[in-house]
């Protein structure tokens, strides 16, 4: 069974999870950068973001950023435009991190309306296709002699923006998820080799206790 203790910290996550914010990795196919950006994720308390590529190389690498990462769900895709259409579909803005002359302060915008933050591939920045599903360009200022921050830094600046408006109106506040939906993350948190064993199944999930502790017997019938 697992510690009590780390049942809690499980619940506090799910608890301050937020379902109405993520963050779309266009083509960014750096390792380092995929892990990087992903920790800054699970540390603003983002739910689910996405990973698009179209070249099998940086699939492959989004594949083994997206097996590595517990606390964070990663959707992987070959194309950012049926995503779009679902971020659409749920009233998301959609936000574009990139430098023109149209790009405003990225401190500027509401992050407490349901946000999508799109970062571009390292060197080339956003598609075509993400340029296109825009609803503002957000870009970080800089008074120095480079021209760019590493897209994991730039990512996290922004994350931690939307994450501090977020905590001053009391976003953090309220569970974001259904009950049903709780406690079926939970136990899959709690215990992620019996939920997939269950699932392969077709069983139910048993329920836990206030502990995070269930009854043998549950399991076995």
């Amino acid at each position: 069974m697992i510690a009590p203790e780390r049942f809690q910290k499980i619940c506090r996550l799910l608890e301050k999870r937020q379902t109405d914010l993520t963050l779309v990795m266009d083509n960014v196919n750096k390792p380092h950068n995929l892990a990087a950006i992903i920790r800054s994720c699970d540390a603003v308390g983002i739910h689910r973001v996405h990973a698009i590529s179209r070249r099998s190389s940086i699939r492959t690498k989004q594949h083994t950023a997206a097996g590595a990462s517990r606390w964070v769900k990663v959707g992987l895709s070959d194309s950012i435009v049926p995503i779009g259409k679902k971020l659409r579909e749920a009233s998301m803005q959609i936000l574009v991190a990139t430098y023109r002359a149209d790009a405003v302060d990225f401190r500027s915008i509401d992050y407490t309306r349901p946000t999508a933050i799109v970062m571009g591939e390292e060197l080339t920045g956003p598609s075509e296709d993400a340029i296109n599903l825009a609803d503002h360009f957000v870009h970080i200022p800089m008074f120095g002699m480079v021209e760019s921050l590493n897209v994991s830094v730039a990512a996290a600046l922004i994350l931690f923006e939307a994450q501090r408006q977020r905590k001053a109106a009391g976003l953090y506040d309220s569970r974001h998820f259904s009950d049903a939906e709780f406690e079926r993350l939970l136990f899959e948190y709690a215990y992620p080799r019996l939920s997939a064993v269950l699932r392969e199944q077709g069983k139910p999930y048993p329920k836990l206790d206030e502990h995070g502790a269930f009854h043998p017997s549950d399991v076995t019938e």
